[in-house]
Parts: C-alpha cells; structure tokens; sequence
C-alpha cells in the first residue's frame, strides 16, 4: 500500500513539473541597431516535444508595436513550428518587447523576447 501511495505522490509531482510542451532554438532576440521606420522581423523556431499534436492557442504582444505571427493549425509530435515576431520600429531608442505564446492543455506560457535600439536617420 505504501508503494502505491508512494508512486502516485511521485506522478503527481512529476506532473506538477511538467516542461514546456515545445523546445524553442531561443527565447530571444537583439536586433542591435535599427533603423527608425523599417519594420524589423524575426522568425523563432521551436518543436514539438509531446506526444501529440500541439496547439497554439494564442500568441500576444505586450503592446501594438509588436506583431506575432504564428501557426493556427496543430503542429505535429517531433514537429517544427515558427513564430514570426514584427516590430514597427516606429519609435526611437532602446526597447524590449514580449510575446506570450500559450499552448492548449497547457497552463505555463512560453515568454519571447525581442529587443535592440531604434535609431533616428541621419540628416
């Protein structure tokens, strides 16, 4: 009985850690220098690790200057999928802007992260 009770306690915890259903090559990236009015763009690569296809449900930008584009259709087990991420470049100076990419079934979201600094053209 106490091997029972033991080797459940230890799925539930091992559950409670699960990690990211997707292995992403990097969470983020520097543009370095910009220039202001060129929209910038880069395109983040992840897999599928779970055994089943994978879902994003929703991918959002912590503001409108920031553009995630990102697959609606499921991605198949061992799979890759890209995420698109645009910003304007509409402001100059420096930024850092997230996206928070949250997968079906999945309570964690996966953050990415895009930064570098806007700089005004020269006269």
């Amino acid at each position: 009985m106490k091997k029972i009770l033991l080797a459940a306690f230890i799925g539930i915890c091992l559950t409670g850690f699960a990690q990211n259903p997707a292995q992403f090559s990097t969470v983020t990236h520097s543009f370095g220098k910009i220039k202001k009015g060129v929209p910038a763009s880069y395109v983040f690569t992840f897999k599928n690790t779970t055994a089943k296809p994978l879902v994003i449900e929703i991918a959002t930008a912590e503001c409108g200057c920031t553009t995630p584009d990102y697959p609606k259709v499921p991605i198949a087990k061992g799979a890759t999928g890209k995420i698109k991420v645009t910003y304007n470049a509409a402001l100059s100076g420096v930024f850092s802007k997230k996206v928070t990419v949250k997968f079906a079934n999945y309570d964690k979201p996966v953050i990415l992260t895009i930064q570098g600094e806007v700089l005004l053209p020269k006269s």
